[in-house]
């Protein structure tokens, strides 16, 4: 038991999820959850979508509980001990500009690839420059071919239809933005911020 703990608190040390305030779904209101899409939000601890290679997407407008959801599923992944990844899109996108610098490309990309679980919050809050939409399609392409245990997490407050508008791509790379979505789950919410207040969130 103390080893099984020990891995736990290493894979949630370089996970990037928060610790200090962690996000759990024990954590989240279930109850605001109305909707057609709710029972799926609901199952969401089950972990089903790791275990299936299902990616899963959650849209929609600020404070309904999108990066918490997110972060309580990496979370969840790490108690089953399984590695999980947290960074925020801007992240990614200085991450990859540092990556070129250096000439590590490979190195970087080969350790996004290897998380069961990587999440990328905020998709939609900057803009992907050439070199960088290129290594995210590498890193989308791999992580397609992934076998075993693998799900990515997106959250954005802008469809997914969208999405290209934020990476600078030839036609051909376009296409590779339909692999996150072949066989994914989308959860759309919404509903005013429940920040500092109760509010039902629609999941439609």
């Amino acid at each position: 038991e103390k080893k099984h703990q020990a891995v736990i608190e290493t894979l949630l040390k370089f996970s990037r999820l928060p610790l200090k305030v962690p996000k759990t779904f024990e954590g989240f209101d279930f109850d605001r959850i109305q909707g057609k899409d709710s029972a799926a939000v609901r199952n969401l601890p089950l972990l089903t979508e790791v275990h299936a290679g299902k990616n899963i997407a959650f849209i929609g407008p600020p404070g309904v509980g999108k990066t918490h959801l997110a972060q309580a599923y990496g979370r969840a992944c790490c108690n089953q001990s399984l590695k999980a990844y947290f960074l925020k899109a801007s992240e990614l996108k200085e991450k990859f500009k540092a990556a070129r610098k250096d000439g590590r490309e490979a190195n970087v990309i080969n350790g996004l690839v290897k998380p069961s679980c990587l999440i990328i919050d905020e998709v939609g809050r900057c803009i992907f420059d050439r070199e960088s939409t290129g290594m995210f399609f590498d890193m989308i392409d791999r992580r397609y071919e992934k076998e075993g245990t693998n799900c990515m997490i997106f959250t954005s407050n802008k469809q997914p239809n969208d999405w290209l508008e934020f990476f600078r791509c030839d036609n051909d790379l376009k296409a590779a933005l339909d692999r996150l979505f072949d066989d994914a789950k989308v959860i759309t919410f919404k509903g005013d911020s429940s920040r500092g207040r109760k509010r039902e969130v629609y999941a439609r």
